[in-house]
């Protein structure tokens, strides 16, 4: 069963899925005269402006919400994955993937914006207000709610888990109760408690890792050139081009870029849907400032302390070297909040599908039942729940590309 679901997993994140998604942010960063470069100078420009008083969340909530979902522990563990096993050069692809997702997520939270209503919102809304296509809606909420369950929920909660177990070991049954109680009290309070929730957490757990990671490469600096340097060498040098190693390189940077920002998934445009601005094209400038802040920052961050300092390729293996045992607990308590917070940053994604697929308006029963699911993360083996999550997660690329695609005359005229 396990080699069946491995293959299917494989197929469907395969380099097909991976071309296209690349492909379509080309193509809208063609079509949209590079947007990406505009983000930062634009969003100083318009900060705290565009409000609607519509009783939605504040834009920086929105923003730490939707930036939650995608930073989980991978945006650690998965870029050390990348490095040791693309080399230096995946660094490099990582930031191309990025540079194309940022205009991806604009596209996404343009059309999201511009179609959502209070009963269906994000890629349920232009594919079945915009495209006019149900079908396609509702494929995408049964995988998105599915994926929720799974890759949102228990996954991130046996992360969190391991992340604890790594300085302190804690039971099992406990732990889950615990987060049981923590998940439901702040999923239960709706997109206002976990925006608050986010808020509080995410920024102070990212200003710690970002410490942690400036005062590593701080004692490193002499080895920052030649990391930068073999970056881009083994991006496009000819040894790895001679062994055909190049090949590898690109698709593992290029793979870790996407799982890490989520860019084409179809998460972001539901997070931000909930945003007190109803302005189309200032949500999808946040959401691009989110990738840049997740991919280019963060696991360039992340990146370059592994490839700078002495250790065992990992993250914690660095950091321990430069700055000591006591970094083993700092690095473990933010990867845990960063862990929470994709969880409560998936809710509101699943729960908005669920809202769609049953017509109701309140999602207190759906709270109990994620915040059950995902405790259990902490009890049982989730090898098989893995990877049934990860084929959930790329199947719901597919109807949120369609209606991309056939959807970029009208993202263009916004």
């Amino acid at each position: 069963m396990v080699d069946f679901l491995e293959r299917i997993s494989s197929f469907i994140w395969g380099g097909g899925l991976i071309f296209l998604l690349l492909f379509t942010g080309i193509v809208y960063s063609v079509k949209l005269k590079l947007i990406q470069f505009q983000t930062l100078p634009f969003l100083l420009k318009n900060a705290g402006k565009n409000k609607n008083n519509s009783g939605g969340l504040s834009q920086w909530k929105t923003v730490c919400m939707s930036l939650g979902t995608a930073m989980g522990t991978g945006n650690i563990t998965g870029v050390a994955a990348a490095v040791a096993l693309g080399g230096a050069g995946a660094v490099f692809w990582m930031w191309i993937s990025a540079l194309f997702g940022m205009a991806l997520v604009y596209a996404e939270n343009s059309l999201s914006v511009t179609y959502s209503t209070k009963d269906c919102r994000g890629p349920m809304a232009y594919l079945l207000h915009g495209l006019g296509s149900p079908l396609l809606a509702v494929v995408f909420a049964v995988m998105c709610l599915a994926a929720s369950v799974g890759m949102g929920g228990m996954i991130q909660v046996s992360s969190m888990i391991d992340c604890i177990n790594s300085t302190a070991e804690v039971k099992s049954i406990p732990a889950a109760m615990i987060i049981f109680l923590l998940i439901f009290i702040v999923t239960s309070g709706g997109a206002k408690r976990i925006g608050s929730a986010a808020q509080t957490l995410l920024p102070l757990a990212s200003f710690i890792y970002g410490i942690m990671c400036i005062w590593v490469l701080l004692c490193c600096h002499s080895q920052l050139p030649e990391a930068f340097r073999s970056i881009f060498t083994q991006a496009f040098g000819f040894e790895q081009a001679a062994s055909g190693g190049i090949g590898y390189t690109i698709s593992i940077g290029i793979r870790r870029g996407i799982f890490s920002n989520e860019a084409g998934l179809g998460s972001s445009p539901i997070l931000h849907s909930a945003a007190e601005s109803d302005s189309p094209h200032l949500q999808g400038m946040w959401s691009m400032f989110e990738v840049f802040f997740d991919t280019i920052i963060c696991c360039t961050l992340t990146a370059l302390v592994i490839i700078c300092a002495p250790g065992d390729g990992t993250a914690a293996g660095a950091f321990n070297a430069v700055m000591g045992d006591f970094s083993g607990l700092i690095l473990s308590a933010a990867m845990a909040v960063f862990a929470f917070c994709t969880i409560i940053g998936w809710y509101y994604c699943g729960e908005t599908a669920w809202r769609f697929l049953s017509g109701r308006s309140s999602g207190k029963g759906f709270s109990v039942f994620f915040s059950m699911a995902a405790s259990l993360g902490a009890v049982i083996s989730l090898n098989t729940i893995w990877l049934i999550s990860d084929i959930f997660n790329g199947l719901m690329v597919f109807p949120n590309l369609v209606g991309l695609i056939l959807l970029i005359k009208k993202v263009k005229r916004e």
